[in-house]
């Protein structure tokens, strides 16, 4: 399709050098390939990014823009998520495999628009294509545009601490291996803190990770959660913590000797060097309230002061909540507060135009296997429900589908409410054992105002679960224990300094209600990011129709032309186009 109307390409020019001129771009390369690497005394190839586990640092400013070109040099196709990057009008850009895009193949490139606008803080990246997050994510740090400052004094120092999980053995091949049997994936076999796994596990010593510090100064820890499959305590031994920021927005000030963060949650947190000179440990310790297999181990890495001491025999290490503590992390989760300054207010919605009540559950679905036995409850597959729908991912990509009217791929009959019986003072029925499947998409006007209200359910077995947004940050207006009533629970919501995060855990057995407005058109993925859950079902897509035909209603249907045009190009340069060699700065695709 060619664009033949002038006026109309002067209106994309002068839009994209208005954009361009207000802030920088940033070019980076992104390698993928097997890497050895040695860890709990043996050795193994894992997929990494540019040689390193975890992988670089995407570092910008608030309105910045990214231009990250990925060469897949792997076994696997693979897609890369910014997790938490609004991307407005951009969906294409997003990265979740088969739902806004196909994978990027074995032995070629491609270039994804990555637009920083109202974030300002930690986010991270990771792929979007079955478990390869496990060893493929990175930082994305955000720092306050030029003539702007932290609503808080300015750190001494910054540190970047990403949490992950270290297998054995190989990821695919163990979830791949529980999906064919229809049971549990094997649980990892380590936690680890910027690719270490600390003094506490075999062969790990010498590695353990060190931050530096000085006595007095304060630091801006930068903590993200990049785990598989567990929720996590965090903690510094003797120090306290305060949390001024979650998921790139900013909160009240929050002190604690320690965090819970889910997988897919990044938090700001400052540390103060108060203590006497020595070594203490930083440690981070796994959450878990439900009855599946977990790694119920500790990694560790050391806060280290500067100067010239004698350190103590033995390194303190911190006093982390127990591993199925739901009451502490119910009270820690909602004792979180907005900044809602003056300089940034939460615009918290309030004129509700769309209600939605969504159940969040485990469940079996009937064993497959030519044998007639899986590894599930009672011969059953394990399977995850959002509203008794457990997801099935499609072969075409659901944003192509939407865009080109492709029939078949998903349907547009999400129900708002469980499509059974359900008291919202009561109890759930006893006939939702068995899931529904099916590729169903929550269809939204543009600017609708949404509340959702995500319940926690024990059909199967309950558990806290980490519910994960991609294209908007929403404000988590209500959270409480037990069955939502929508009669009395609305009137203790928090409508005033409620935080926004794009992760959140969900109570176990308990309910969160949270807010957004749909102002950002396309296919948008929702999903709990413990990586089982998604794997097994509990995941959907929002779907946010076009706006009117003002300006930006205009760009959109551009936007539009832009990518099916883009998205043949990259078809056929896919296909067609061997791997390139390294040449930063020279891929500047703009849509």
């Amino acid at each position: 399709m060619i664009l033949q109307n002038r006026s109309v390409l002067l209106v994309i020019l002068g839009f994209l050098v208005i954009c361009k001129s207000q802030a920088n771009v940033h070019y980076y390369d992104f390698v993928l390939k097997e890497k050895n690497f040695t860890k709990l005394c043996s050795t193994k190839s894992l997929l990494a990014v540019n040689d390193s586990f975890p992988g670089p640092t995407i570092r910008v400013q608030k309105g910045d823009t990214a231009f990250v070109t990925v060469h897949n040099q792997g076994r696997y196709g693979v897609t890369i998520h910014w997790h938490g990057v609004r991307e407005p009008r951009d969906p294409w850009s997003d990265g979740p495999e088969n739902i806004t895009q196909c994978p990027i193949q074995p032995g070629t490139s491609f270039t994804q628009k990555v637009a920083f606008t109202s974030e300002e803080g930690t986010l991270w990246w990771h792929p979007h294509s079955s478990w390869t997050r496990a060893t493929v994510h990175g930082a994305i740090v955000i720092l306050p545009a030029n003539g702007t400052s932290y609503p808080f004094p300015e750190p001494y120092g910054q540190e970047t601490l990403i949490i992950g999980e270290w297998y054995k053995g190989d990821v695919m091949q163990i979830i791949n291996s529980a999906l064919a049997t229809g049971g549990e994936p094997n649980a990892s076999d380590a936690y680890t803190i910027n690719g270490q796994p600390g003094d506490l596990y075999n062969c790990s010593r010498e590695t353990t990770y060190h931050v530096l510090v000085d006595y007095g100064k304060t630091y801006l820890f930068r903590i993200i959660n990049a785990a598989m499959n567990e929720e996590l305590f965090f903690g510094v031994a003797n120090h306290n913590l305060t949390v001024v920021g979650i998921d790139a927005s900013y909160t009240k000030p929050l002190n604690t000797n320690f965090i819970m963060i889910t997988p897919g949650q990044t938090m700001d947190v400052l540390v103060t060097a108060n203590q006497p000179k020595g070594l203490y440990y930083i440690a981070a310790t796994p959450f878990y309230d439900g009855s599946a297999m977990y790694d119920n181990s500790t990694t560790t890495a050391i806060l280290q002061y500067s100067g010239n001491y004698t350190p103590s025999s033995s390194i303190p290490i911190p006093i982390l909540p127990a591993v199925n503590d739901s009451v502490t992390v119910f009270d820690f989760t909602k004792s979180l507060r907005g900044l809602a300054s003056h300089d940034r207010p939460a615009n918290v919605p309030t004129n509700v135009t769309r209600k939605i009540y969504m159940t969040v559950s485990m469940n079996e679905l009937p064993c497959q296997n030519p044998n007639g036995s899986c590894l599930g409850p009672n011969g059953t597959r394990v399977a995850s429900s959002l509203n008794n729908i457990s997801f099935q991912i499609p072969q075409i990509n659901i944003l192509q589908a939407y865009y080109w009217n492709i029939s078949g791929v998903f349907s547009e009959d999400f129900p708002d409410q469980p499509p059974f019986f359900f008291n919202f003072t009561g109890d759930t029925g006893s006939n939702t054992l068995i899931a529904s499947t099916g590729t169903r998409a929550l269809m939204f006007d543009y600017n609708e105002v949404v509340e959702l209200v995500w319940q926690g359910t024990s059909i199967l077995t309950a558990e806290n679960h980490a519910m994960h947004l991609h294209g908007f940050s929403f404000f988590v207006v209500g959270l409480g224990t037990g069955n939502f009533n929508n009669v009395t629970d609305p009137k203790s919501y928090n409508l005033i300094d409620p935080p926004e995060v794009n992760t959140i855990g969900l109570p176990k057995n308990g309910w969160l209600a949270m807010r957004f407005v749909a102002n950002n058109p396309g296919v948008w993925y929702m999903h709990c990011h413990l990586e089982r859950h998604t794997s097994w079902g509990m995941d959907t897509v929002l779907i946010v129709r076009d706006g009117g035909t003002d300006f930006i209603g205009t760009l959109l249907v551009i936007c539009k032309m832009i990518y099916q045009i883009r998205c043949k190009v990259f078809d056929y340069w896919s296909i067609s186009v061997p791997m390139r060699e390294n040449t930063k700065g020279k891929h500047k695709f703009l849509l």
